[in-house]
């Protein structure tokens, strides 16, 4: 009970975000004035950037010509003990210690959050994960409504820096406010009439034009890989090209992006939440994402993790491409973790200070020499023993192997392409078109793409033959395919059924489908098709 004839004050707050992963959940920033000689204690399990908020508030506060408390100020971040870290509760701090001394009106705070780092001078930065703070409103809300909740506290919109502007790409019920200055929040809050911030910029809906015209035009021969890259697409198969250098496979694995259709609005979200996560700009709007990290790459940079929870180059490339060249140059301790992100499509990552998980629904290209000198099919001018290619092709282990779906030999060009004139592809809007009806049959009869099936839908909707059952049945006997090559062999052959617009697995489909597991069984990597 308390005290009769005390006056409770219910204290001067304001509202920011925090990031683990891409989840933003909720602090509450308190400033109290208890009097007393002058300082600014931070409290609230605070990390090294958050507490040095105290001298760029306060520096922002006084050279805008705000009046800053005299006395002791005590700020509290809670909850407690959820880790603080970045700048990124700058501009809620501040906006709490204005609030704190009357200079903003409270009810007019209490309806927003501010995420934003300050600059000494007043001015906003970018801030990482503010779209992922407007989702994880979104998020709030229908928990709310599920809990059958009267009253849904949530806030008008979220303030944050003019930089972060970009993010305000998808309709949202909760709106992404940007503003470039400290003094634009302060007039805001106080006459929201006669200072209104600035209208979000939205991105248009419009996909961004493809590059098919000029993708595969340039790429001399190779008509099995470029095949082996219509069927990736469509089916959203992994891909595995190998062949000498100079045989066109890092081209061909760079003109995948032009083959793939525009994401749809809940894809493009996915994806910018993730560039957002990230402090990254993401792709354009529409765009399948590429990325194609060195070989040097350390186990965090691929998977995410590390010291901060952020994603790795397997969630920026969500719904697009992870490219990577050079594969056997890779640590097999780091290729060996993309095993499990390949089937699950997401990566759960626990450690000590945080647990996070991150979507990866990827399609993998990976391109590789068939030994370390790259040139195994030509023997004459090949260097390298047995044992140096056994060793070499050995970096990548089995399991990694069975799950790419097509293993695609890539040989030499011939002398009278190699200087050839490059000419317009004809047949590129055909081919997008064909791809875009392939995956467009596939979401219709399953949800998904072939690649994503799991082995109930498959062994029901594949429409397989009984004559394309025997040829895959004795197909698995004879070169004691596994349970999953077996899977992957028939996903792909609906994929070509799909190129095809047939309603059933042929005989060719599947011996379609069989050919590129071929280097599974002939002679090892590299040496089927030369």
């Amino acid at each position: 009970m308390p005290l009769e004839g005390v006056r409770l004050d219910e204290g001067h707050r304001s509202y920011s975000r925090a990031l683990v992963g891409m989840t933003a959940p909720r602090v509450t920033v308190e400033t109290h004035l208890p009097g007393g000689l002058p300082g600014f204690t931070l409290v609230g399990l605070p990390e090294t950037a958050v507490r040095e908020a105290r001298d760029r508030v306060k520096s922002a506060i006084q050279t805008c010509g705000l009046e800053f408390p005299l006395g002791r100020v005590v700020v509290n971040l809670a909850p407690a003990e959820l880790a603080k870290e970045g700048a990124r509760f700058d501009l809620a701090i501040a906006v709490s210690v204005l609030c704190a001394t009357g200079q903003l009106p409270k009810e007019r705070v209490s309806k927003f959050e501010f995420l934003g780092e300050l600059g000494l001078f007043g001015d906003l930065r970018a801030t990482r994960g503010c779209l992922c703070a407007a989702l994880s409103i979104e998020q709030e809300k229908i928990e709310q409504r599920t809990a059958g909740a009267t009253q849904i506290e949530t806030p008008v919109a979220l303030i944050v820096p003019l930089a972060n502007g970009h993010e305000c790409l998808q309709d949202s019920a909760t709106r992404l406010q940007p503003a470039g200055h400290l003094m634009d929040v302060v007039r805001f809050l106080r006459s929201p009439e006669k200072f209104p911030l600035p209208a979000p910029v939205r991105a248009t809906a419009t996909p961004s034009p493809h590059q098919a015209v000029i993708g595969l035009a340039d790429v001399h021969g190779q008509e099995a890989a470029k095949r082996a890259l219509v069927i990736a697409a469509a089916g959203g198969h992994h891909l595995l090209l190998v062949g000498p250098p100079g045989t066109g496979k890092t081209m061909l694995a760079q003109r995948m992006q032009s083959l793939l259709p525009p994401l749809d609005d809940a894809s493009a979200l996915e994806v910018a939440a993730i560039y957002s996560a990230a402090g990254l700009t993401p792709p354009r709007l529409g765009q399948a994402p590429f990325r194609e990290p060195h070989h040097s790459s350390s186990a965090p940079a691929l998977v995410g993790g590390g010291s901060k929870a952020l994603p790795g180059e397997i969630s920026l490339a969500h719904r697009g491409v992870l490219f990577l060249d050079e594969l056997p140059h890779f640590k097999p301790s780091v290729l060996n973790l993309l095993r499990e992100p390949l089937e699950s499509r997401q990566i759960a990552i626990a450690r000590a200070a945080y647990r996070a998980k991150f979507p990866a629904a990827f399609q993998l290209i990976a391109a590789m020499n068939p030994c370390p000198a790259g040139r195994l099919c030509e023997q004459q001018s090949c260097r390298c023993s047995s044992d140096q290619v056994r060793r070499y092709q050995g970096r990548i282990s089995g399991p990694l192997l069975d799950r790419i779906d097509l293993h695609v030999s890539v040989p030499p060009v011939p002398e009278h392409l190699v200087l050839k004139n490059s000419e317009a592809d004809l047949q590129a809007t055909e081919r997008i078109a064909q791809i875009a009806r392939a995956q467009a049959a596939q979401r219709r009869r399953q949800g998904v793409l072939n690649a994503d099936m799991s082995g109930q839908q498959l062994i029901r909707l594949a429409g397989l033959s009984a004559q394309a059952h025997s040829l895959l049945t004795r197909a698995a006997v004879r070169y004691r395919l596994s349970a999953r090559s077996a899977h992957r062999v028939l996903r792909t052959a609906r994929t070509v059924a799909d190129l095809d617009e047939s309603t059933c697995v042929s005989t060719e489909h599947v011996s379609e489908a069989l050919g590129f597991r071929a280097l599974d069984w002939e002679g090892g990597l590299g040496m089927a098709a030369f």
